[in-house]
């Protein structure tokens, strides 16, 4: 089981949602099954929360746009 991040903190941004998603699955994954130690945990466990605001950023963008885009086709 490999506790390490598969990508560092300052290559967040260039995820796309499905692949900030896919790793978020596959960090929750490695935590329900135990890492060895506690620092492998916590360091799962700070990625998950990175990649969790990640999709969440996407998510925002997604709605302010179809939102622009229900305003613009309203007008």
């Amino acid at each position: 089981m490999a506790a390490t991040p598969s990508t560092p903190s300052s290559d967040l941004q260039s995820l796309s949602y499905e692949e900030a998603r896919d790793e978020l699955i596959r960090v929750v994954g490695e935590l329900e099954q135990g890492a060895p130690t506690l620092e492998q945990s916590l360091a799962l466990w700070e990625r998950g929360e990175a990649l969790a605001s990640r999709c969440e950023e996407w998510l925002i963008g997604a709605r302010a746009r179809l939102d622009a885009a229900r305003s613009t086709a309203g007008e």
